[in-house]
């Protein structure tokens, strides 16, 4: 008889890496984001005659949505950034801010299909 982890959450695999498909795991896995990932591509994105934003849009709501499908990452961020907007101790709240920002970078590097 093999033991069940108690850790049993999965976590949904980062989409291709492309708007239509970002969006549909936003509104499957993480709809919450989903009203202001769209406010945001209709205004700057939709109606745009340069594409030039893309690239940083895409960079945005990537992050946002490797944090949001896993839970747990998402509320250990904002736990350490609460931690620090109620730090007295300049150089702990610095501290506490730049371990929030490292796991934002490490969710942020997902690739498609991790």
């Amino acid at each position: 008889m093999t033991s069940v982890p108690l850790d049993t959450r999965a976590v949904p695999p980062m989409p291709e890496k492309t708007p239509k498909a970002l969006r549909a795991a936003i509104a499957q896995y993480a709809p919450q984001l989903l009203v202001d990932f769209d406010r945001h591509w209709r205004r700057d994105i939709a109606d745009a005659y340069d594409l030039a934003p893309v690239p940083a849009f895409m960079a945005r709501w990537w992050s946002e949505y490797s944090l949001a499908r896993d839970p747990q990452l998402e509320a250990k961020v904002h736990s350490l950034e609460d931690a620090a907007g109620q730090e007295s101790d300049y150089s702990r709240a610095k501290a506490l801010l730049a371990e929030a920002g490292d796991l934002r970078r490490a969710a942020a590097k997902a690739e498609p299909g991790q």
